[in-house]
């Protein structure tokens, strides 16, 4: 199976390239090209599901996510002759209820799941960690929870740390914190984070689970889901030296 963005010229133009250069018919059947951005692994990781392997050519700017394409030939290469490494990322799970009492709604995310507020007031948060009241109100403009993989994206654009993609956390992250200056904080992966908005009605929230939005919500309840996804990663991909090269010295 092959996935392009069909928004995406440079991703058409690659796609093509890869379906005249390699084989599709001999490559696994669980396995799933992504030829894309981060954004667009993301939507077809949603939408195609974990039952598949997910091995993303990058067609956008950053591509985190994905397989560089520096060396196409090589790139090619590798994908033709399946020498790449699968490795296992934890999701979070949301789970968002609704200010009017409708249906609670439900959604997995591969890198973030967040609160922001939808007018101009700031948000009211109250954060429980484990059972334990973290903070009575927070006023500020939202909180971020990302997973380790998701970390160099919303978190760390909000001052939280980028975090290797192979430590298994999650990142909680304060989006433009008022009062208190409460400071990101890093948790074990099996945490279960509750936040309640206060005063929803007046001070309207939605929660986004990796870039689609839940309007209105009073309460979500995040945790580590119970399925992780598959990423292949080709020969010679070093998650230090991405990190290094498309994160920290950008």
């Amino acid at each position: 199976m092959i996935r392009v963005n069909q928004h995406s010229e440079v991703a058409l133009a690659l796609g093509q390239q890869i379906q005249a250069h390699i084989d599709l018919e001999a490559l696994p059947q669980n396995l799933c090209l992504v030829v894309g951005g981060d954004g667009f692994m993301l939507e077809t990781i949603r939408e195609v599901g974990t039952s598949h392997i997910f091995l993303g050519i990058n067609a956008g700017r950053v591509g985190f996510l994905l397989n560089g394409t520096e060396d196409f030939e090589a790139c090619f290469a590798s994908i033709s002759a399946q020498t790449w490494t699968v490795h296992t990322f934890p999701r979070l799970r949301m789970r968002a209820h609704r200010v009017d009492g409708g249906p609670v709604m439900e959604a997995l995310a591969v890198n973030d799941v967040y609160l922001e507020r939808m007018t101009g007031q700031t948000a009211h948060l109250q954060i429980e960690i484990d059972g334990v009241r973290v903070v009575d109100r927070l006023v500020c403009d939202g909180v971020i929870t990302s997973t380790a993989l998701g970390s160099t994206a919303y978190h760390f654009s909000a001052s939280g740390h980028a975090c290797h993609p192979a430590v298994r956390a999650i990142h909680l992250t304060p989006i433009c914190p008022h009062s208190p200056r409460l400071a990101p904080i890093t948790l074990p992966a099996e945490a279960k984070i509750a936040i309640d908005v206060m005063g929803g009605s007046k001070r309207p929230v939605r929660a986004v689970a990796d870039g689609v939005g839940h309007p209105e919500v009073s309460r979500v309840e995040i945790e580590r889901a119970d399925v992780d996804v598959r990423l292949a990663f080709l020969d010679g991909h070093n998650f230090t030296s991405t990190l290094v090269q498309k994160i920290l010295r950008v």
